[in-house]
């Protein structure tokens, strides 16, 4: 049986993340989706689009869609779906988790790595992020819930920009970037998204396709190449100080930086070192992605990790002719910059 998609929506109190939710299970898109809630969620999905009501808690919809309240655990939840599917008294295609505003989407994503019996029926998707421009600076300023959910996400949406003006906007956006290059952000309106930028993100599959955002290290460079490695975000040269305008005074927590090197890595060494890392700084390493030159192969190395799980993959080959560079994206909280640089320098052969 085919693995069954999964796509974690999260998003702090208020950010719309119900409203997201109604328009792609109310849209015409053929597929039969499951949703999962926590079931202390700010509001629950209306009734007026639901059809009848069990015990278990799994209500089936007006279009074929399935809906459960977590009473359980997520993953008795997740077994039980795929049970139930498998003996034909379900039927959907995918499923969707919509985690409650003060979650933290960390511990949701690890249920699909670290429970075999979940791994071996669901593939984890995205997660995706809602972000609510009005009340976001504030949230992000005084909630690290609100921080880690943006540092988690494959996808941003900002809702309500309609409230707030262009350049508090245009402040919000850079600020998120500057958490987390990766993800792709996309003002929203009352839910109104394609279904193509929820579903089928991949954010979690191991490919050669890095998304870090060009902007974002055009912008932070600088031109510095030091050590074979370039700086990112929160680079202590005091040169960078003056250049950082008015947009950088958030000093957040959840913060990301990109480092890279042309020469190639040691996979022993690397493998030592980043067993280390993950070991003290696990807890706070929220997303970690990269596409490594390795020595010893012709093939691009895919990695990616979250928290203190790590896994990697042999990738397509160097193209002929291909700039060898590894590339690789961290995104925690407080991690120690200088101690991951000179360690991965030192990793280098």
């Amino acid at each position: 049986m085919a693995l069954i998609p999964a796509t974690i929506l999260t998003g702090f109190l208020g950010s719309g993340k119900t409203t997201l939710l109604k328009r792609v299970l109310t849209e015409a898109h053929g597929q039969k989706i499951a949703v999962i809630e926590n079931e202390f969620g700010e509001e629950n999905i209306d009734n007026d689009i639901l059809v009848s009501d069990t015990q278990e808690n799994i209500i089936q919809m007006s279009n074929g869609c399935v809906c459960c309240t977590i009473r359980e655990d997520l993953r008795e939840t997740l077994q039980l779906l795929a049970a139930k599917k498998r003996k034909g008294l379900l039927d959907f295609d995918r499923v969707i988790i919509e985690t409650t505003g003060l979650a933290d989407p960390g511990p949701v994503a690890q249920t699909f790595f670290m429970d075999d019996e979940v791994a071996e029926q669901y593939l984890l998707d995205a997660i995706v992020t809602l972000v609510d421009a009005k009340h976001a600076p504030q949230q992000l300023n005084d909630r690290q819930e609100a921080r880690r959910q943006v540092g988690f996400a494959d996808q941003i949406f900002i809702s309500k920009s309609e409230l707030v003006s262009a350049e508090d906007l245009d402040a919000l956006t850079h600020r998120l970037k500057h958490m987390n290059p990766r993800a792709p952000i996309q003002t929203v309106h009352f839910g109104e998204v394609a279904l193509s930028k929820v579903l089928d993100l991949k954010g979690f599959n191991l490919n050669a396709k890095l998304d870090i955002d060009p902007d974002f290290l055009k912008e932070d460079d600088h031109g510095h190449e030091h050590h074979d490695h370039a700086h990112g975000e929160h680079c202590d040269h005091p040169s960078h100080a003056k250049e950082q305008g008015h947009h950088h005074h958030h000093d957040d927590d959840v913060k990301s930086f990109v480092y890279r090197a042309t020469k190639p890595f040691s996979p022993a060494k690397l493998e030592d070192f980043l067993g280390a890392i993950v070991n003290v700084y696990g807890p706070r390493m929220l997303r970690y992605k990269g596409v490594l030159n390795m020595e010893g192969t012709d093939r691009k190395v895919i990695f990616q990790g979250v928290h203190q799980l790590m896994g990697s993959d042999l990738g397509p080959l160097w193209a002929p002719g291909e700039l060898r560079v590894s590339k690789m994206v961290f995104i925690g909280i407080e991690l120690p910059r200088d101690i991951l640089v000179q360690g991965l320098d030192q990793c280098l052969t």
